[in-house]
């Protein structure tokens, strides 16, 4: 998680949630995870559908730490070509064709822009890039490398066609297209990769998918492993206090950039990892909306840093840096890269003018890199590896298994190969598969818009009309029918303060989706926040919806209610305004 976001005693209730309460009563499995991000979370449902006894606690919200801090990309790194990581370029475009199909309300295709300014350069410092893996002095990728490494990258992407190839246009084709680029631009070529516009919300279909495949798989969030004795894991409520011991015979570390520190509270520290950290803003400009013209702007910076521009709906993405982590400190966007942001958006887009008063959300991550000493940020391996370690705990063998590395695209497969060398540890064999299953709200999910449109009239009910039943099936994918179901099942009203969100459909999120905050709502319930439309209305009236559904007194919705204001000006630079003049 983002320590930033705090799990500060606010709202408590005194009680035991039930997803801890299954975990206090029977307090054993033979794996535990700890790390509720996409890839410890991915493990979950891998080895729930195995029938593995597994359970998995994360000490703050599901996708909360680099999870939910990545740049909303699913795509096979063509970058990484030029460290040499073909192994991992050809895994990711596999699993990126493959999170297109079983994943297709959240994963879309993703079309990709890159400007280009000169023919031939960087030929000569491209193979000391390679070799070394270290900037030297920034050299423009030319026309001719970029060539070459697009038609490389497309060779990675026959199996499955899921996307076409490349294709290079001109100076004059370029500017009819996007005509504030540059004028000196003189080629730009465009690939497809794959987007995902809500990762915290697909997190929470596989998490959900794991539960239901396995009734004695449980997971929670809010529970922190904070030490290690011969009885198990010491594990300690967040929302209460509350401490417990646990014992399995596989411990999981998915911790992400945390991994050392997960391991020394296990009693065993290590010096696995070298996380850097990636900022982005989020941008209401309509003016650089129309500029990309429906394209991410996939481009080098004059650092020599690859970076993006990125519409995502009425919204514009900018980011990333990559800067060595201070552990100790909140992850957060700085002055500095916001700065940095205005000019690698003046870069390719000189007429546009963005300033600090079109920002309407920032966030920041620790990727989980491993230690890399003297390379340079942007050439740390993208690899993941497992490091295994075997101890006798109370006159019994426990293994953990510490995950180092993984990114977002590869998920699945990092996930299946985490959940192989689990099974092989429990001496169990490998039941089904995932590479082809649908994940949640995938399955059933209506191909193309005609269809999607279809789908939105025929769910059409009083009190939703085809605006609300949208967002739904934005929101849940084809799940979006469990959820209206359940609307319709008690008395709902649809908020004041937005229209996307109802007093019943809060209550389904407390009841099948583990809210613990408020704030969980507004960041990784709902894309509200990222897309800068919290109010002090919509504070208030969430905070009165919840607090009969979670036993928050007043004062203790009072709390939730500053809590959120505290979470969104420190980690996300986001002042809270009124609706009301």
């Amino acid at each position: 998680m983002n320590t930033v976001d705090s799990n500060s005693a606010t709202g408590n209730v005194s009680e035991p949630r039930t997803e801890v309460k299954k975990l206090q009563e029977r307090p054993r499995a033979s794996v535990l995870i700890i790390g509720g991000g996409i890839n410890g979370v991915g493990t979950f449902r891998d080895l729930a559908l195995q029938g593995v006894d597994v359970a998995l606690v994360e000490r703050g919200d599901y996708s909360q730490g680099a999870s939910g801090a990545s740049s909303h990309m699913i795509h096979g790194g063509i970058r990484y070509l030029e460290n040499g990581e073909f192994r991992l370029v050809r895994e990711s475009v596999v699993e990126r064709n493959r999170l297109l199909r079983v994943a297709p309300h959240y994963v879309k295709p993703l079309q990709t822009t890159i400007p280009i300014f000169s023919t031939f350069s960087g030929i000569l410092a491209a193979p000391m890039r390679f070799l070394t893996h270290k900037q030297g002095k920034p050299t423009e990728r030319g026309a001719f490398l970029i060539k070459v490494g697009l038609s490389l990258y497309d060779s990675f992407s026959r199996d499955g066609g899921s996307v076409p190839r490349h294709k290079f246009v001109g100076r004059k084709k370029s500017l009819a297209l996007m005509p504030d680029l540059r004028p000196d631009v003189k080629y730009t070529a465009t690939y497809f990769d794959a987007s995902v516009h809500n990762p915290e919300r697909l997190t929470l279909d596989v998490l959900r998918d794991g539960q239901l495949a396995n009734p004695t798989a449980r997971a929670t969030n809010y529970v922190n492993a904070i030490g290690a004795s011969d009885d198990g894991v010491l594990l300690r409520d967040e929302l209460t206090g509350a401490t417990f011991t646990f014992e399995a015979d596989v411990v999981i570390n998915a911790t992400g950039a945390w991994v050392d520190g997960t391991n020394a509270a296990l009693g065993a520290g290590s010096s696995f990892m070298g996380g850097t950290k990636g900022s982005h803003i989020v941008l209401d400009s309509k003016a650089l909306l129309e500029a990309t013209n429906g394209r991410e702007i996939f481009f080098e910076h004059t650092d020599g840093r690859i970076v993006l521009i990125y519409p995502m709906g009425d919204r514009v993405l900018v980011g990333t840096t990559d800067v060595d982590a201070d552990m100790s400190v909140p992850a957060v966007t700085t002055d500095e890269e916001i700065d940095y942001f205005f000019d690698l958006v003046h870069h390719v887009f000189p007429t546009i003018q963005v300033g600090r008063e079109d920002i309407v959300y920032s966030f920041s991550g620790v990727r989980p890199l491993p230690r890399h000493d003297d390379t340079s940020p942007g050439f740390v391996s993208r690899d993941y590896r497992i490091e295994k370690r075997e101890e006798q705990r109370g006159g019994r063998k426990v293994t953990t298994l510490s995950l180092v590395g993984g990114k977002w695209t590869t998920f699945r497969a990092l996930s299946e190969h985490l959940a192989n060398d689990t099974l092989a540890v429990l001496g169990a064999a490998r039941k089904t598969s995932t590479a082809n299953l649908a994940i949640g709200g995938g399955k059933g999910f209506p191909a193309g818009e005609q269809a999607e449109k279809q789908w939105i009239a025929a769910a059409v009910r009083p009190g939703y009309d085809e605006e609300r039943v949208g967002v739904l099936l934005t929101r849940y994918g084809a799940r979006a029918t469990d959820v209206l179901e359940f609307v319709a099942q008690g008395q709902d009203s649809v908020f004041s303060s937005t229209k996307e969100l109802s007093s019943r459909e809060v209550e389904y999120m407390v009841r099948n989706e583990q809210v613990g905050h408020l704030i969980d709502i507004l960041i990784r319930r709902t894309s509200l926040a990222f897309r800068g439309l919290v109010t002090a209305e919509l504070l208030a009236e969430l905070a009165a919806v919840l607090a009969p559904l979670l036993g928050w007194d007043k004062e203790a919705a009072a709390a939730e209610i500053r809590h959120a204001e505290a979470v969104l000006a420190d980690a996300h630079r986001v002042e809270v305004r009124s609706l009301i003049a």
